[in-house]
């Protein structure tokens, strides 16, 4: 899978590639899913993880935020995949935070997580999965160097802009029907700098309620 996004030129990052070939995505696929087709999976709940080319696309537009010591937020963490790799990066000196509003998903990515190179993350607390409400991020470590939105937000969400440190940056897909994935600078001052980074498809950041009927 990583051999193949490397040759269409999806991951030029030799660090994106070595983590996305430590996390091991048939971990965090259901039973009899081709884990490393490049396309999105259904998870339940309404819910998807999303194609490896995104997931490579969102670590590399993260890459300098993922340094060790940092600390990130995966908002929509589902089965937990991209807040381990996060994890791996950040190393343990850093925080992953991933926040999910349905808990049987949190439920299952713990136990995904835990079958996967980052469980000592895990164990040693560097990396935790939250129910939460993502639209509000989660404040107790903020704020991150690093925020990913793993959902389609109708507009920008203030609270995630408030938890994103000075010289931090969210990668987040913004839009209703047709969507862009937005990548979000906050500059040392404090004021934000906003681009398109291309054309997207995500399922929306709603309410938990709002998914489930969905």
């Amino acid at each position: 899978m990583v051999e193949h996004l490397q040759q269409y030129g999806v991951i030029s990052s030799e660090k994106v590639a070595r983590v996305m070939e430590t996390i091991d995505r048939a971990l965090f696929v259901p039973d009899r899913t081709p884990a490393y087709a490049d396309c999105p999976q259904e998870i339940g709940y309404n819910a998807t993880i999303s194609a490896p080319h995104m997931h490579a696309t969102c670590l590399q537009l993260l890459e300098e935020k993922l340094q060790p010591g940092m600390h990130a937020l995966d908002v929509g963490s589902g089965t937990g995949y991209l807040t381990a790799c996060f994890a791996m990066m950040v190393g343990p000196q850093g925080r992953a935070i991933g926040v999910e509003h349905i808990p049987e998903l949190v439920a299952s990515s713990i136990n995904n997580i835990e079958k996967s190179a980052a469980a000592p993350l895990l164990k040693k607390g560097s990396l935790s999965m939250h129910v939460g409400d993502g639209r509000e991020g989660w404040p107790e470590c903020a704020p991150y160097d690093a925020i990913h939105v793993g959902a389609a937000a109708p507009e920008m969400p203030q609270a995630l802009l408030d938890q994103l440190k000075p010289g931090g940056r969210m990668v987040i897909p913004v839009g209703n029907i047709f969507q862009d994935l937005k990548v979000v600078d906050k500059n040392p001052d404090g004021s934000i700098s906003i681009r398109s980074e291309s054309s997207v498809r995500y399922v929306p950041l709603t309410s938990r309620d709002a998914q489930l009927q969905s």
